[in-house]
């Protein structure tokens, strides 16, 4: 017998075909003319400045249990909580969210432990494929995001940390790969033909590009890209609750309501910070010091 929630994806109306055109187009990135892409050393300096500013405000001497997500830009947080000094960090415990950020402890001689060692931690910071005006975040694009969620939710403060191509006013706008989705490999292509009805006519499984078949996760697991309409990702919570309610999913790239804050850095060394109660600062990069940043900010 089906599921509930596939018996409530048959009992969706039917679009008519000119709305399912208007979806299977929002579905897809607009052709339309692209800007010039900014310059690969732009964007590392941008992540540079999220990262330590992040690392700057959030990660206090008081600190005990950290957790260190995955991406790009984690890299830089790790650099900046090295420059803390041996001092601060002697007592201190790194929780990784997969092989990448373990490896970034292991190397930078901090202390390594696990959630299941310390299943509160003071503060999280990871990076984002994308981020919208409400703070909630896609990510899973390094197929980290189940143990991304796991050290999120186990946060007192989970922090986000991005350069500027990831702010964005609704999600899948920049970030047009889709949904990634963790599956039980035996469930695949059960849970591709539920997406497709669900709506993601273009879900499919991701493929690994230096090894024959699928990326598999640090748990085992496969990989589902799900694209969305903007009709289905204007409300991420919906979209969330409704993929995950599908036996076989093991968790979803959407992380709604979780972030208290996100670091984007910009183009002209500026950081944009958008906080969980809707105000954004802007944060200048000092003239005077290299690396660091300013004091002063404006709050709007």
């Amino acid at each position: 017998m089906p599921s509930p929630a596939l018996l409530r994806l048959d009992n969706l109306p039917s679009p008519g075909p000119q709305e399912s055109l208007l979806r299977s187009v929002a579905a897809k990135p607009a052709s339309q003319p692209q800007a010039a892409p900014a310059a690969v050393g732009d964007i590392e300096a941008s992540k540079r400045l999220a990262a330590f500013t992040a690392v700057d405000r959030h990660i206090l001497p008081e600190h005990k249990v950290i957790g260190i997500g995955s991406g790009s830009t984690v890299p830089y947080v790790v650099e900046r909580i090295l420059q803390q000094g041996k001092e601060l960090n002697k007592d201190r415990v790194f929780i990784p969210t997969g092989f990448q950020s373990k490896e970034l402890i292991v190397k930078g001689g901090l202390l390594l432990g696990d959630v299941d060692q310390y299943p509160t931690i003071d503060v999280t910071i990871d990076g984002a494929d994308e981020v919208d005006d409400d703070l909630n975040c896609i990510k899973g694009g390094g197929a980290c995001h189940l143990r991304e969620k796991v050290l999120a939710e186990a946060a007192e403060t989970f922090v986000v940390v991005a350069d500027f191509r990831k702010n964005s006013s609704l999600l899948g706008t920049n970030y047009v790969q889709g949904v990634p989705i963790e599956v039980a490999p035996f469930a695949y292509a059960k849970l591709l033909q539920n997406l497709h009805r669900l709506g993601s006519p273009a879900a499919a499984l991701r493929m690994a590009k230096m090894k024959a078949g699928p990326v598999v996760s640090d748990n085992g697991n496969f990989i589902i890209d799900a694209p969305f309409s903007e009709d289905y990702l204007k409300d991420p919570h919906e979209l969330l609750t409704t993929i995950k309610m599908l036996t076989g999913v093991v968790e979803v790239g959407l992380f709604c309501g979780m972030a208290k804050a996100a670091y984007f850095g910009n183009a002209d060394g500026s950081v944009t910070v958008r906080w969980n109660d809707g105000k954004t600062e802007n944060v200048q990069k000092s003239e005077n010091t290299v690396g660091d940043v300013a004091e002063a900010a404006d709050v709007a």
